[in-house]
């Protein structure tokens, strides 16, 4: 057994982690901002340590996690978001010598983590991609709008930039002209630059989660169907069900993270247009997801195939159940009242969207026999009265 400490912990992500690597019987000790947490009140946690935020005070973050890694006698290093795997794996001597990050190097977690990066090597690797366009820097906005078709998406190239000070996050959206994406584009940090400026692909979103071991060999892949999402026009799943993995997806998806060297746990988004039914590669997530505790919960145990890479013992996991739920309770209240609450164009909705009336209808089926809430365990009870409690204390 292992001594793990996993970051992060107020991420569901964690929480899922610890709860599947303590069960199996390694130690896992959490790690994150403040405490409670909702990994550090688990019964899994075998202890807590308080770190500086890795997006205020990354070199600090760094300093104080190898300190946790060596009084705590870590083994495997769990980052559990983007910033943190890219913290860390840039950081991989300041950590004592035993310690294993089951990622690879910092190079390919940041070129994973960079989306023009990704979208030109599947571009010649023949993965689709949606019509896009590269706004280098804020001089070449003007330059680069005369060749954009509307509406159009805009997005960062990476998720989080370092501006010198913090990390900060430029976000999505969603443009119908060339004056409001010049005023959008214009009120972004500078360090938000590259900006990527694509078509409009409605349809549903096509996920693989892979994990990767040695040589970028394939030991598992899982998929999952999105039926509820916070915000309610597309986000982050709050309902969702396990479902066999598209092939071409999978191809797809394969060949891009062997191509960069990809090692450990990914996902790999399209979108599927429904003009043409063809699948657009939209970003890969070198990275644990929300929605982890589905992928768990159907058969596909990533945190202990990432523990089991970083002990160079992992062995392939050939098939999963399908048709299994995963609710996250409060995100679904929240996607839900926001329906109620706002209009159709408010909440830009695509047109397949079924509407607040049936959307209420089916939230309030609390109990389905295939459904599984993601935090309510009843064997592990203090994450989800934590969750509750914030929520309900929270409110405006």
């Amino acid at each position: 057994m292992a001594r793990i400490l996993v970051t992060d912990g107020d991420n569901r992500s964690a929480l899922a982690a610890t709860r599947a690597l303590g069960e199996l019987g390694h130690t896992v000790f959490t790690a994150s901002e403040a405490h409670p947490s909702l990994a550090s009140v688990s019964k899994h946690s075998a202890g807590f340590d308080a770190y500086s935020s890795p997006y205020r005070a990354p070199d600090q973050f760094v300093r104080n996690i190898a300190a946790i890694a060596e009084r705590r006698q870590i083994d495997v290093l769990l980052p559990m978001t983007e910033i943190t795997t890219i913290l860390l794996t840039r950081a991989r001597e300041l950590l004592p010598p035993k310690v294993r990050i089951p990622f690879p190097e910092a190079d390919i977690v940041a070129t994973a983590a960079d989306k023009s990066k990704v979208l030109q090597l599947a571009s010649e690797i023949g993965v689709p991609i949606p019509k896009t366009l590269v706004v280098d820097t804020p001089d070449e906005i003007d330059l680069v709008l005369q060749r954009v078709e509307y509406p159009a998406v805009f997005k960062p190239a990476r998720s989080r930039a370092w501006n010198g000070e913090r990390w900060i996050s430029g976000g999505t959206g969603y443009s119908p002209t060339a004056e409001d994406l010049r005023a959008r584009l214009t009120k972004l940090d500078p360090a938000i630059f590259p900006v990527l400026i694509q078509e409009r692909i409605q349809g549903p979103g096509v996920g693989v989660f892979v994990c990767c071991g040695q040589d970028s060999q394939v030991l598992a892949t899982f998929a999952h169907r999105r039926l509820r999402e916070k915000p309610p026009s597309g986000g982050v799943s709050v309902l969702c069900e396990s479902a066999p993995v598209d092939p071409v997806a999978k191809e797809h998806a394969i060949h891009l993270l062997r191509s960069i060297g990809w090692l450990g746990v990914a996902m790999v988004e399209f979108k599927q247009d429904s003009r043409t039914g063809a699948l657009k590669l939209m970003e890969i997530n070198g990275r644990f997801w929300g929605s982890l505790q589905l992928a768990i919960d159907a058969g596909v145990n990533f945190p202990r195939l990432a523990v089991d890479i970083a002990l160079e013992q992992a062995a392939p996991i050939d098939n999963y159940r399908v048709g299994v739920r995963s609710r996250w309770f409060w995100g679904d209240v929240d996607a839900m009242v926001a329906l109620l609450l706002r209009s159709r164009s408010q909440l830009n909705l695509p047109e397949v969207h079924p509407g607040r009336w049936r959307t209420l209808l089916s939230f309030l089926k609390l109990w389905q026999p295939r459904t599984r809430y993601e935090l309510e365990r009843a064997g592990d009870p203090r994450p989800a009265l934590l969750a509750a409690r914030r929520w309900l204390t929270n409110r405006d």
